[in-house]
């Protein structure tokens, strides 16, 4: 019989208090997509940065094919056939696909000789996997599902057999994940042994051959992805029967809280992000954003957020009218009541070399001053921290630990606990349930509609388009910058709102499905639902 690619026995890991990894057995087969799931802080990350090199465990056995082995090191484990493609891109932006692909592999005299030697394996890759992209492109211009293209030849090249993904559809489009499944299904047909770490249990349901659980450092269970489905791994993973929430409206919705007229922007070259946006967020409603990313979502946000100033048009919040010639800064819209949670929590939400207690008081420093008003409190930070950690779940519940020690998802939640906490008027959220899991998705969702009962108007981005139909009260997709269309959540359907994602505006969506009753308009609504799904 062939010996299994991975077999981790007893693996066991510690950090200060937290046991992350409490004995853990792990066996995959080679040439399988093995999914490894399970809660924000259960230990999934270390095991597999164990198994990586990253960290060393403090007991147990690693074996590779069958063959004992010793990762005192990443190098150790790349030698060995292991690539490692992290959540967040190890990538140098301002270098080409080829430049970042020579780091660690440049090994003649000369630079030319390397250059053509990784130039000839590139190559091969393609030849061998299908997986192509120009090596003398600059990193920082290619789309993310193309980053995530090198970084997976990078693990490649050197000659992976064995490729850890970690939440790799977390910063992709839908369509960029299928073409990422695509890619691993020929992986998997050549061989190549690939481990799949991800929230998403449709994505594990769709793609892996084999599923593995984790639950507060422990490993709870194995089963083949046939002989089981998302709802019981939902409840392995959490320990508890889980219901995601869908909006049932409490109360009618209330004044305008934040109306936006013909609003547009350019970027730092000039060129238009939004055009003439206009809209009305009122008190006591969830307004969902839905559209593909790079549509123009991040640039409203931060207009609103009063990051970027807007170059035409304007909004009026709190009494006050922003605009090019009244420009406005975050500072000033959180002492109006509004509050932001911004899609990218790493590079916007926090200081990942900051402690969270200090991350829990950014832009909120009333929360941690004393009787001395220029004077910071650290007692004062530590209890309003550690109360927001408690409140929202975030593990582990410490909060002199630094940002960078948390996993993403508990990152996502110390954000949104603190901007919760605010009690604003108005709440911007960006992508709220990126990179979290089954049970704290639940938790979010039950946060964000109990605020908007409570009065806040709430405007949500989310590329998840199940996320934004179960939580909105009104629906609005943008495409290209501008807004297709608005829905109130009665009339909002996947085909409906999906259609005003690719551009196809309100009235002619209303003729396509009149169209599609009377039977004339099949063959477009076909093709067009099929791209949703």
């Amino acid at each position: 019989m062939t010996p299994p690619a991975v077999r981790l026995t007893a693996i066991s890991k510690r950090f200060g208090a937290v046991q992350a990894n409490d004995a853990v057995d792990l066996t995959v087969a080679a040439g399988a997509i093995h999914g490894i799931i399970g809660e924000n802080g259960a230990g999934k990350s270390t095991l597999v940065s164990i198994l990586s090199g990253h960290y060393t465990a403090d007991s147990g056995e690693i074996a590779l094919f069958g063959k004992p082995v010793k990762l005192a090191t990443s190098a150790d484990a790349i030698a060995l056939g292991i690539g490692m493609v992290h959540q967040h891109f190890m990538l140098v932006p301002n270098f080409t696909v080829l430049e970042n692909l020579m780091l660690g592999l440049a090994k003649a005299p000369f630079l030319a000789e390397s250059r053509a030697d990784v130039r000839e394996r590139l190559a091969r890759i393609e030849e061998d996997y299908g997986l192509s992209v120009d090596p003398d492109m600059v990193v920082e211009r290619l789309p993310v599902g193309l980053q995530q293209r090198v970084e997976i030849i990078k693990a490649l090249i050197g000659g992976g057999r064995i490729l850890i993904l970690d939440e790799p559809t977390g910063v992709l489009t839908p369509d960029e994940t299928d073409r990422l499944f695509e890619s691993l299904k020929v992986l998997k047909s050549k061989g190549v042994t690939i481990l799949l770490i991800t929230h998403k249990l449709r994505e594990i349901m769709a793609i892996t051959d084999t599923v593995s659980v984790m639950r507060r450092g422990r490993m709870v269970a194995h089963t083949a992805t046939a002989d089981t489905d998302r709802a019981s791994l939902a409840e392995l993973m959490v320990g508890r029967s889980v219901e995601l929430v869908t909006n049932t409206r409490s109360r009618a919705a209330g004044e305008v809280a934040l109306a936006v007229r013909d609003l547009s922007a350019e970027d730092e070259t000039g060129k238009g992000r939004l055009h003439a946006i206009s809209f009305d967020l009122r008190a006591g409603e969830i307004v969902g954003v839905a559209g593909v990313a790079g549509n123009g979502q991040s640039e409203l946000l931060a207009v609103l957020a009063g990051l970027t100033p807007p170059s035409g048009g304007s909004f009026a919040f709190a009494g006050r009218t922003v605009s090019a010639a009244a420009p406005a800064d975050p500072h000033l819209m959180r002492r109006l009541g509004l509050a932001h949670v911004p899609e990218d929590r790493r590079r916007e939400g926090l200081v990942m070399a900051f402690q969270m207690l200090e991350n829990a008081v950014l832009g909120y420093l009333r929360f941690a001053r004393g009787a001395r008003r220029w004077l910071l409190e650290k007692r004062r930070m530590r209890e309003r921290c550690d109360g927001l950690m408690r409140r929202f779940d975030v593990r582990p519940p410490d909060p002199r630990l630094r940002a960078a020690g948390f996993s993403g998802g508990n990152q996502q939640k110390l954000v949104l606990a603190r901007e919760h906490g605010a009690a604003p008027t108005v709440l911007l959220v960006g992508q709220p349930t990126r990179g979290v899991d089954i049970g704290a998705i639940e938790f979010i969702h039950r946060e964000l509609l109990a605020l908007r009962d409570k009065g806040c108007a709430i405007l949500l981005v989310s590329v998840e388009l199940d996320e934004i139909l179960a939580l909105s009260d009104r629906v609005m997709a943008m495409n290209a910058g501008r807004i297709v269309g608005i829905l109130d959540a009665a009339d909002a359907d996947r085909q409906s709102v999906g259609l005003m994602m690719a551009g196809v505006d309100r009235a002619a969506n209303s003729d396509r499905a009149a169209m599609g009753r009377a039977g004339m308009g099949h063959a477009g609504m076909g093709h067009a639902a099929g791209d949703e799904r």
